[in-house]
């Protein structure tokens, strides 16, 4: 926004120049960007439409944009993924993982992942303080939606947490340089670089580089296969959604307050066997 407009007075600023901005951004593939961009530019505009900064008469030229990007039919939102890893290629990344070009802590929270059926982003912020590995749980205080629960740990994740724990470490998977955790686009960047070497001159081992032996996936697709293979062995819908954190809906959520955590702990260590046997076989 800054190096394209930024030079305008904000109540120059039309809806034309907007719908540009945000053409430029999608041009160039980057649909989500082009959403999240539009949205904070005609947030910050109501804010200073709410302080009274412009006249009465001047209307919010990211709402303006917006409606007519709606009518082009322009999307500005990811498309529905849907991928799911076979049992083949669920094999073919368990084998890989370990020898792979992801660092230490990137291959760490793809298995916990695998292992809890969390999302990435929340693993990367895991913090020690919220782990009872004597009871096998994982207090998760901050999730995509807003509710806090506990994460049944299998003994595979446990015996993993121990070899792991460093008591002067604060978070599971801080960065060296700042002890702060690392963060989860780092896991897409390093994919990039695997899959594009030549384009960042990265010294790969072949057998470090992307693997191409399968269709292509992403970190967030293994929580996808999670749930998947869950219901592929059995499990209950209803103690499958409680293990990914999912909100019940409607009635059932206003009445059913049972957390499943029992149920979620058995079918999660079912699962972990599960990942055990497969990487084996």
């Amino acid at each position: 926004v800054v190096s394209s407009i930024g030079e305008k007075a904000a109540v120059e600023i039309t809806r034309k120049d907007i719908v540009s901005l945000i053409k430029g951004i999608i041009d160039r593939g980057a649909q989500v960007q082009a959403g999240k961009v539009l949205s904070e530019l005609t947030a910050a505009y109501e804010y200073c439409i709410g302080l009274d900064y412009f006249p009465d008469t001047f209307a919010n030229p990211g709402l303006l944009a917006k409606s007519s990007l709606k009518q082009t039919r322009i999307k500005l939102t990811a498309n529905k993924r849907q991928r799911v890893l076979s049992e083949i290629e669920l094999k073919a990344v368990l084998q890989w993982l370990p020898k792979s070009g992801f660092s230490k802590h990137h291959k760490s929270i793809l298995m916990m992942t695998l292992w809890t059926g969390c999302r990435t982003g929340e693993i990367c912020n895991a913090a020690w303080k919220d782990f009872d590995l004597e009871k096998g749980t994982w207090h998760l205080k901050a999730s995509k939606n807003s509710t806090e629960r506990y994460v049944q740990l299998s003994r595979q994740c446990v015996n993993f947490l121990r070899n792991l724990y460093k008591p002067d470490q604060e978070y599971l998977f801080a960065s060296s340089r700042t002890g702060l955790p690392i963060q989860q686009k780092s896991l897409t960047e390093i994919k990039w670089q695997m899959k594009n070497p030549d384009k960042v001159q990265a010294n790969f081992r072949p057998e470090q580089l992307w693997l191409t032996d399968i269709d292509d996936w992403n970190p967030h697709d293994l929580r996808r296969t999670v749930r998947t293979g869950l219901s592929r062995l059995g499990c209950p819908t209803d103690i499958a959604e409680a293990i990914l954190g999912h909100s019940k809906k409607g009635i059932e959520g206003t009445y059913n307050l049972h957390n499943y955590e029992a149920e979620c702990a058995e079918w999660l260590q079912k699962w972990a066997d599960y990942l055990d046997g497969i990487k084996k076989s």
